[in-house]
């Protein structure tokens, strides 16, 4: 397991890898077992699925990291065109779920439309330490080829940013 340390200094589990799973005919993905147990012995069964708001992947919030991030929109100005994007792509599509005794989770297809994943088709699955990613494989093969140029970049930036 990996932990992290909150802003009051307590160790807090965290998401990280990247799993390859299939979707089954009705929608569903089985939640690996790492994750599982990470949301299970840190915040209980529920869980929050929503887009993002580049709409390239889902991703899926323990309740008490959603709940947070909640509690963070609701300081931002309502007025501001960008929280108003915000809480509609994300928050207006989020859905409420929990896993199954056999690990599995569904999809709702209104979510799967909007990122391309088929029922029978295959996820990436990567941990983002406070959530998780769902990429529809091809597409995230395509986003995670970046070429020479651009990860030069990257290196530079994250250089320069202490990582």
């Amino acid at each position: 397991m990996w932990y992290k340390v909150d802003h009051s200094g307590r160790s807090v589990v965290g998401f990280y890898g990247r799993h390859i799973l299939k979707v089954d005919d009705k929608g569903r993905i089985v939640i690996p077992a790492q994750f599982r147990d990470v949301i299970r012995g840190n915040y209980g069964r529920k869980i929050f699925i929503t887009c993002t708001v580049n709409d390239e992947c889902l991703q899926v919030f323990p309740d008490k990291e959603w709940e947070a991030l909640m509690a963070k929109v609701a300081t931002l100005p309502r007025s501001s065109d960008a929280v108003k994007y915000f809480m509609r792509k994300v928050v207006g599509s989020a859905c409420e779920s929990e896993f199954d005794r056999h690990g599995r989770v569904v999809i709702p297809p209104i979510l799967r439309d909007e990122v391309g994943i088929a029922a029978d088709s295959e996820v990436v699955l990567t941990g983002l330490s406070d959530r998780i990613e769902v990429w529809e494989r091809q597409r995230w093969e395509r986003m995670f080829r970046p070429v020479g140029g651009e990860v030069r970049q990257y290196e530079t930036e994250l250089a320069r940013l202490g990582v």
